[in-house]
């Protein structure tokens, strides 16, 4: 069992940016391949940035390539995301997932564990 902790949402104003942190249990971090998803209100879930559990692939959605950057510290069990250039449109709530040795980083399917989200909102 993993269990994931995200942190790091809160408020801010368009053009502004954030960065968020999910931090997991146990000590098998490292095997995890690790993703950020999102889902606003009244749509579905959708992929953001993966990270492989090696660390050397990373893949983006198009909504957030050039403004975000997907990154992993395994001594400290925790993968980050940097948001820049923050739109109103990245108003959601923002769940980390980890995938056991994953390969599809932007399959949500692949996902075994879940956060509980942490909440991203800006202001226009």
């Amino acid at each position: 069992q993993v269990q994931l902790v995200e942190s790091g949402g809160g408020l801010v104003q368009a053009g502004g940016s954030l960065r968020l942190s999910c931090t997991a249990s146990g000590r098998t971090f490292s095997r995890y391949t690790m993703g950020w998803f999102r889902q606003a209100p009244g749509k579905e879930r959708e992929f953001v940035a993966g990270i492989s559990w090696s660390g050397r692939t990373t893949t983006y959605a198009d909504s957030v390539k050039g403004r975000s950057t997907i990154s992993r510290d395994n001594a400290k069990n925790t993968v980050y995301l940097q948001m820049n250039s923050l739109k109103p449109e990245d108003t959601a709530v923002y769940y980390c997932a980890a995938d056991l040795f994953g390969t599809r980083l932007d399959n949500k399917g692949e996902y075994d564990y879940w956060g509980q989200g942490t909440q991203v909102t800006v202001s226009s």
